[in-house]
């Protein structure tokens, strides 16, 4: 077998083909664009790639043709020896990856599939659109705080209203700002439509949708950032896996736990945190709400906050798993255990036993 390493790059790409022996075979640089043709004509190989935009696309179409696919994930590489030594480039990079493919077998991440990447693309987008209405909303506000300009109190939709109400005729320059404000709420206001409409379709998000907090933003993109629930044997591994377990800095003796990882995506962790922000707010007799305040009560709001959405992990893991709904009695109610009576005669004769010297 082949196996054919590719520096992707968003015009020209680098290739470099060796044998199953470690011999180049074929090195050169070709356009990104035709890689699929590029594919199509080759036999079966292995084909190794660095997570990039154009990764998942390229890893689709080689598996395709009949390719195994490695992509490997970009914080490993440079322990494979890419940048080695101060020098890089993409003839260097491209034969690296494919001499250590030669070599092991490299770990892979898990390519998505084409709904799960839409799904995450329609999140993203929303998210970008409400990143620029906020952006001018803090504009505008700068711009009232320098005329000690006070507004009163409401939700984001009636920002711009609210600005004319206080400031007769806003300038031009302001108004400007307040009409892409209203237009960029309609575009919100679309998406968020688009998203409950995707949720009421899929079985999962529903289910995922009876947790307090959880709603179409949160569900969909969950749905999306796991995309196959097996993928994880233990609700453990996928808190690992969203960086919302406590880190390690130990050496010898020294035994320290940091903060919670980071790790995995970042949307994904924010939205489970306001989802649990929000549950503590509307939900605050709920059995894992009352958890969190007792958290609350030893560590402080912010950890609790945290150790909530980590507990929201597993919940969601659970129902996906198990195709159930949430049921907030579950946890809360008290183990039971049988615990065996105690048989005093039997304890003195085991004693007993026990005392006596042994026989040779």
């Amino acid at each position: 077998m082949e196996h054919l390493a590719i520096d992707l790059g968003g015009r020209e790409s680098q290739i470099c083909v060796r044998s199953s022996d470690g011999t180049m075979v074929e090195e050169g640089r070709v356009a990104t664009g035709s890689l699929l043709k590029l594919l199509a004509g080759r036999p079966p190989s292995r084909v190794v790639v660095e997570t990039c935009a154009e990764a998942f696309a390229v890893a689709d179409a080689a598996l395709a043709v009949g390719h195994e696919v490695r992509v490997v994930p970009a914080l490993l590489v440079k322990s494979l020896g890419v940048g080695a030594r101060g020098v890089k480039n993409d003839r260097r990079d491209a034969r690296v990856l494919s001499e250590v493919s030669c070599r092991i077998d490299l770990p892979s991440v898990h390519v998505p599939s084409q709904e799960a990447r839409a799904r995450k693309t329609m999140c993203g987008m929303r998210e970008g659109l409400v990143g620029c209405r906020t952006k001018l909303v803090n504009a505008v506000r700068g711009w009232l705080r320098g005329r000690t300009t006070r507004l009163r109190t409401g939700g984001v939709e009636t920002f711009a209203a609210r600005v004319r109400a206080a400031v007769k005729e806003p300038p031009a320059y302001v108004e400007r700002l307040l009409h892409s404000i209203e237009e960029l709420a309609q575009q919100i206001a679309q998406a968020d439509r688009e998203l409950e409409e995707l949720a009421k379709k899929d079985a999962v998000c529903q289910r995922l949708m009876t947790v307090p907090g959880v709603g179409p933003v949160t569900s969909v993109r969950f749905v999306a950032t796991l995309d196959e629930v097996g993928r994880f044997a233990s609700a453990h591994e996928l808190e690992s896996y969203l960086g919302l377990v406590p880190g390690e800095r130990s050496s010898g003796e020294r035994q320290r736990l940091t903060s919670i990882t980071k790790a995995g995506s970042t949307k994904m962790r924010w939205a489970l945190v306001q989802a649990c922000w929000s549950a503590r707010r509307w939900r605050p007799n709920d059995p894992m709400v009352q958890w969190s305040l007792e958290v609350e009560r030893r560590r402080g709001k912010r950890i609790a906050v945290v150790a909530l959405a980590r507990k929201l992990v597993g919940i969601l893991y659970a129902i996906w798993r198990d195709g159930s709904s949430y049921n907030p009695l579950r946890g809360a109610a008290p183990v039971t255990r049988a615990v065996p009576a105690f048989d005093l005669a039997q304890a003195f004769a085991t004693r007993a036993q026990e005392v006596q010297p042994s026989r040779v």
